[in-house]
């Protein structure tokens, strides 16, 4: 299964992310960053996550107009 990853450190909390690609990111109300959709997230980890492959091209949009470079899809 894909693998989705964000790094909290470089999010620089802009959004992007999760208007490009809703049914993978959102944005955490907690900590103003992006966070992995909570159905798709591994072992409750807010910033790393399996997708379905239906949606890796959305999350590598997402991926490839991040400003700080904070998201790495893997397929």
């Amino acid at each position: 299964m894909p693998k989705v990853k964000i790094d909290v450190d470089a999010c620089i909390s802009c959004g992007v992310c999760a208007s490009m690609c809703p049914d993978v990111f959102v944005m955490d109300p907690e900590t103003g960053k992006s966070s992995v959709v909570e159905n798709f997230r591994v072992g409750g980890n807010k910033a790393e996550g399996e997708i379905p492959a239906d949606l890796v091209d959305c999350a590598r949009t997402a991926a490839d107009n991040c400003p700080a470079t904070a998201i790495t899809v893997e397929e």
